[in-house]
């Protein structure tokens, strides 16, 4: 028997976006967690250069282990051998690899709710047993030390995420802390999405690392890099596990991209570009939180990190893909339904991405505000 698997809804939204596109339509992309911006222009040089020299193949590129192991050292003091990192088509497939290495079908993992819709369906597929964990205003929407503690029995996962999808937001570093030692005292294996490390709008995040050695870390060019298209992420393994994921990597999708290896050792040190794109990302956010208010979107996750805004639309609707469908069909402004991050409250909620430009952040806000006002 197959593992069965919910769709992702914000793909239908697309969809049907990039239909009234081609129809003519101008439509803003808020529905996606993904930067407008491309690559930095170094790292787009240097693929230009490698195009016209370098055939390519399978590889696997030493030096940016390196350069990724360094970052671990230079960014939270945490030594990591460049073994140990291993380069990966993004971040879902060291998620495939993370679950894979560490657990049987039947074991359970547990995750907050809400929480990325992958977590949830990979597990799933994998035939593991999901255990969401419902967060909410109280918690921050973050999973707490004390909602593991009280997990009877201990699962024997744990996924984090700091900060987190779809609602930005970060777990202090004394409850992280306090998850640790809950989940070392238990029996129960980490897997921490870091995914969004480097976009924080005060203290930066923590990486698990500082806390537990032997916790597995995924992270992606996707996002701080802004590099989605090019499919390029990594996964941090105990030396333990170093032959289990590798054999994994090697089984199941081979290689990342060459071109995009070659491209993110550039990308690394692109810092002031990069740190650019969070200004910008800065602004966006304030824009959203100085007017989400007006639309009558006053209870939302607190957005510490990432790009999101997950908003509570419970007045407005009990179904938030119509609601999300409604709004892209007349405004144009695609957005993401909270259904896609938690099966229980999530026909409530719905999240804003704003990691487009600034210009269109403002035109979102100015189609979006009459047709809220329209709905009281």
């Amino acid at each position: 028997m197959t593992a069965t698997i919910d769709p992702f809804h914000a793909i239908a939204i697309s969809r049907a976006a990039h239909q009234l596109a081609a129809e003519g339509r101008s439509v803003i992309h808020m529905e996606f967690g993904q930067p407008s911006t491309g690559a930095p222009a170094a790292a787009i040089a240097e693929a230009h250069r490698i195009l016209d020299s370098d055939g390519m193949g399978y590889w696997e590129s030493s030096p940016l282990k390196a350069r990724i192991a360094r970052h671990y050292a230079d960014s939270y003091g945490v030594p990591v051998d460049p073994e140990q990192v291993i380069l990966t088509c993004g971040a879902s497939p060291a998620f495939v690899l993370a679950l894979s290495c560490l657990f049987a079908p039947g074991d359970r993992v547990a995750f907050a709710r809400p929480g990325y819709v992958s977590y949830r369906n990979t597990v799933k597929a994998l035939f593991l047993d999901p255990v969401e964990i419902g967060c909410g205003e109280a918690e921050r929407f973050q999973i707490t030390a004390a909602a593991i503690e009280a997990l009877d029995p201990a699962p024997q996962g744990l996924i984090l995420a700091s900060p987190a999808n779809p609602t930005g937001t970060i777990i202090a570093p004394d409850e992280l802390a306090a998850i640790v030692a809950v989940c070392r005292r238990r029996g129960i294996r980490i897997i921490s999405d870091e995914i969004y490390h480097g976009l924080s709008y005060g203290a930066a995040a923590r990486s698990v690392l500082q806390d537990e050695p032997d916790a597995l870390i995924v992270n992606s060019f996707s996002k701080y890099f802004s590099m989605a298209g090019w499919r390029l992420g990594w996964l941090v393994v105990p030396p333990a596990l170093i032959d289990a994921a590798r054999a994994r990597m090697g089984n199941l999708f081979l290689t990342p991209p060459s071109l995009a290896q070659h491209a993110g050792l550039i990308a690394f040190d692109c810092r002031d570009e990069l740190e650019g794109h969070i200004r910008t990302y800065a602004t966006n956010r304030a824009l959203l939180l100085d007017a989400l208010p007006a639309l009558g979107l006053r209870r939302i996750a607190p957005p510490d990190g990432a790009f999101y805004i997950y908003a509570d639309i419970g007045h407005l609707t009990d179904d938030s893909m119509a609601f999300c469908m409604k709004l892209l069909m007349e405004t144009g402004v695609t957005t993401a339904p909270g259904i896609d991050f938690d099966p229980i409250d999530g026909h409530r909620f719905m999240r804003f991405s704003f990691a487009v430009s600034t210009d269109r952040i403002e035109e979102a806000l100015r189609r979006m505000t009459p047709w809220f006002a329209a709905r009281g």
